[in-house]
């Protein structure tokens, strides 16, 4: 009886906090909820999108698979492009979304880390609850030469630039503040 109520007590604390680590054994940094490793050259790969439209939750980053760009929604509803590109077939993105075409997306699959995670209504496929922690995006120094088959939609910190590096299926976006 005391392994069981030390296992649902355990379990408890766990779900109050609930920080995540994905490549590395837990979280370096106590003011986040999602930790990447920062030894492995990889990177987080956005949701690819059909359709934005039902899409109103601000701060949502997304693929938008109709012209080929990485987009975050702010306030007002207003979609920002955070995949620069000249117009050029060498730089406007491609995707190759037949995989997830075929399938049948479930409403109510859904993530959610952070405090609240049982209890949170936010529409999204991974969705990030606490209001005093963030996100630290996986760390790979260049990018552009170290990710050999990069997916559309994919998001890193460049290391060696100190950046914010975006993949839009032809090319690397680079953000600095």
């Amino acid at each position: 009886m005391k392994k069981i109520i030390l296992s649902i007590v355990i379990l408890f604390t766990i779900a109050l906090n609930a920080q995540v680590a994905i490549g590395k054994e837990n979280v370096t940094n106590t003011s986040v909820s999602l930790e990447f490793s920062d030894s492995e050259n990889k990177g987080l790969i956005l949701p690819y999108v059909i359709s934005k439209s039902s899409i109103t939750e601000e701060g949502t980053l997304v693929y938008d698979t109709d012209d080929h760009k990485v987009k975050y929604l702010k306030d007002g509803g207003n979609w920002v492009n955070l995949s620069e590109d000249d117009g050029t077939a060498d730089t406007i993105g491609v995707a190759d979304i037949s995989i997830q075409t075929t399938k049948t997306e479930k409403a109510t699959a859904k993530t959610v880390i952070g405090a609240d995670g049982a209890s949170n209504t936010t529409p999204g496929i991974l969705v990030l609850s606490d209001t005093d922690k963030a996100m630290i995006l996986p760390k790979v120094a260049s990018p552009h030469l170290k990710i050999i088959n990069p997916a559309p939609g994919m998001m890193v910190y460049d290391t060696t630039a100190k950046q914010l590096a975006i993949y839009n299926g032809k090319s690397w976006t680079f953000w600095k503040p």
